[in-house]
């Protein structure tokens, strides 16, 4: 099979064209090509009114061999690589104690499901609910206002991810294509097929709620054990200094479960474990994060700015944005999980605290975008012992908190307010999103000066790169905080902790992921650096992005 990149249609071409297209690359007669399948499908839309369509394909043909010798000199035509999976192990029978995973993100998710069908049987702990009941609870918080702690939009089965656009795309290199078996996992579980091609694929919330409960009934029926209002509290821990073995982990009932593999797959938000980590010197440290609010805009806005005449193609969807200014502060300033046709939504997990994100269904087809704009900053920012970012976090969140009205509402400004240093009394034709209300009010008092100054010098410069971003009525809302975790729970080359073996830090919550598609792609990683411990294989060693080991099988 040939690989063909880089083939460039029109917008509105038909199904003809692709084939004719391969047909002329190849410099071949049809009945030279016995069959093609789309690889990756994206688009141009650097000039709004010719946006093209580029094609990724993979082709069968008669004599490949004899063929590609012949277009040698092509850089866009060669072997398609194989991008099938292959597992690194299986289990033996005779294992003492199955590996525990604490979380069912999707790191924790994808972590059980390996080792599951490896026929490792893992125990995966979660503090929340399973997904439909935790959806009621955040519901609750959306409509009633009432909060409960263990089960929210970070907390319960599914992790964050759940309640989020559903993005499966990311910046991570991936030369072992872990995200194509997530990919395929999720296409298993009840995503739509095009996840596979498209450049930007997203499930949306209410899809990802069954995808989950599929996952979730696989590892079962592989023998994984999935345990729901399971917190934990503490680690047993043999021996001090660097000589530590994790042995078991012991629940809020008092229960202990003896395991010498343990993965942290806890989340960004699971401060109460990040705390307990820390007392037990599980080696951690302060990392750079970002903070920020969410901004809202009419989507037609930005579907009209970034596709002209073509906004509203089906191919197209609801467009979206990446800005990015560096400030005269030396602040950079960002756009963040940017939502198109999406919601504002409330994102806490503790009791009197605001925190923002963003959310979208499958169809992205509410009337608003929303992003975050983000500020970054580092420990410098936050100096002290290695929690102290998350301090930083609990000081922003309850100063929301307080300027929303104390009540979960949100602290929200007009743009044009915001620019010009006045509070906002009212909003305007920009309808925010976020639920169960909008205060106005003015949100400088609730980011440090230099993070404010950041925002109101970017987004004139915004402004600039898409027309109407810093109009007046745009809303912003506040405060966005968990852009990522901000510790790294610190690992070696095994994928163990730096201090303590057998604890296997994963995902976002541990520093080592940013979204459900690197956070799934760690717990894979962190699966097969787990099975090869308790296969008893101490001759891996991390090569790029995997650890491999000298006798690595394909079942």
């Amino acid at each position: 099979m040939l690989r063909l990149t880089e083939l460039k249609l029109p917008l509105d071409h038909p199904e003809s064209a692709l084939k004719a297209a391969i047909l002329k690359r190849l410099k071949v007669r049809a009945d030279a090509v016995t069959g093609y399948s789309i690889f990756r499908r994206s688009f141009d839309a650097r000039r709004p009114s010719e946006i093209a369509l580029i094609y990724s394909v993979d082709v069968d043909v008669k004599d490949e061999e004899a063929l590609l010798k012949s277009l040698r000199h092509d850089r866009r035509i060669g072997p398609a690589p194989s991008t099938a999976y292959r597992f690194v192990g299986q289990a033996p029978s005779d294992l003492r104690h199955r590996p525990v995973v604490i979380g069912t993100g999707p790191c924790g998710m994808f972590a059980g499901l390996i080792l599951a069908q490896m026929g490792f049987r893992p125990l995966i702990l979660d503090r929340g609910k399973i997904v439909r009941e935790r959806t009621v609870d955040t519901f609750a918080l959306w409509r009633k206002r009432i909060l409960n702690p263990e089960s929210n939009v970070q907390f319960g089965e599914g992790g964050a991810g759940t309640f989020s656009d559903g993005k499966l795309h990311s910046q991570i290199k991936d030369p072992n294509h872990y995200g194509r078996k997530v990919l395929t996992e999720f296409v298993k579980a009840g995503a739509p097929p095009e996840i596979l091609y498209v450049s930007k694929p997203h499930i949306g919330t209410f899809r990802l709620v069954s995808m989950v409960e599929s996952i979730r009934a696989s590892i079962e029926s592989l023998g994984g054990e999935i345990r729901f209002r399971s917190k934990v509290v503490d680690i047993d821990v043999d021996g001090d200094g660097s000589d530590r073995q994790v042995r078991g982990a012991i629940l809020e009932n008092g229960e202990r479960i003896a395991a010498d593999h343990v993965v942290l797959a806890i989340g960004h938000s699971a401060r109460d474990t990040f705390q307990m980590l820390y007392d037990r010197d599980v080696a951690i440290e302060a990392k750079p994060f970002s903070i920020g609010f969410r901004i809202e805009h009419p989507q037609s806005l930005i579907d009209r700015c970034r596709f002209g005449k073509n906004a509203g193609h089906p191919i197209l969807g609801a467009a979206d944005y990446k800005l990015v200014h560096h400030a005269s502060n030396g602040r950079s300033v960002y756009s963040f999980c940017m939502c198109p046709g999406g919601t504002v939504v409330a994102a806490t997990s503790e009791v009197g605290h605001v925190v923002t994100n963003g959310m979208s269904q499958y169809s992205r087809a509410e009337r608003n975008a929303n992003s975050g704009i983000v500020v970054g900053i580092t420990p410098a920012d936050y100096p002290g012992h290695p929690l102290a970012g998350i301090d930083l976090q609990h000081q922003l969140e309850k100063q929301a908190f307080v300027a929303g009205g104390g009540n979960y509402d949100a602290p929200g400004q007009r743009v044009g307010d915001f620019l010009a240093g006045r509070p906002s009394t009212s909003l305007g034709t920009v309808i925010p999103s976020y639920r169960p209300a909008v205060h106005p009010t003015d949100l400088s008092a609730c980011l440090p000066e230099y993070a404010i100054t950041a925002i109101r010098e970017a987004l004139p410069a915004f402004d600039r790169q898409i027309k109407g971003f810093a109009m007046d009525d745009a809303v912003l809302t506040g405060v966005e905080t968990r852009t990522s975790s901000p510790i790294r729970i610190t690992r070696d080359s095994r994928f163990q902790s730096l201090n303590t073996r057998g604890l296997y830090p994963a995902g976002e919550g541990a520093g080592y992921a940013g979204g459900i598609l690197s956070a799934a792609v760690d717990g894979i990683k962190i699966a097969e650096a787990v099975a090869l411990s308790l296969l008893g294989r101490t001759d891996y060693v991390s090569r790029g992005d995997r650890p491999l080991s000298t006798e690595a099988l394909a079942w």
